[in-house]
């Protein structure tokens, strides 16, 4: 009796962790923050991102990733949370593009 209570204890604290950890599962967004970041170190090394460049887009970057923390905080991204940093994230990346293609590189 005691070893099917514990293991009824054991499963129920594992349905619980896994159910919290579903409702922050973020891995499309962390990698496209990946992808992003990737881009803009990309465009350093290329010389097609200067450095003033550069800090802007991380400081972009850093906006998208303060979002998706704020949206983990309380347990669970919501919908409506993921659209948000969604549309944040389509947002850097059109920045990123303009700036590495605007030949300026000063």
């Amino acid at each position: 009796m005691k070893t099917t209570l514990r293991t009824l204890i054991a499963l129920t604290g594992l349905a619980v962790a896994f159910g919290v950890s579903a409702q922050t599962n973020t891995t499309k967004i962390d990698q496209r923050e990946a992808n992003q970041q990737s881009r803009i170190q990309n465009g350093i090394a290329t010389g097609s991102l200067s450095n003033r460049e550069a800090v802007r887009m991380e400081a972009g970057q850093a906006k998208v990733a303060g979002m998706e923390d704020a949206a983990k905080a309380d347990g669970k991204v919501t919908r409506a949370e993921r659209k948000a940093i969604n549309r944040q994230q389509n947002k850097q990346s059109r920045r990123i593009y303009r700036q590495k293609h605007d030949n300026n590189n000063k």
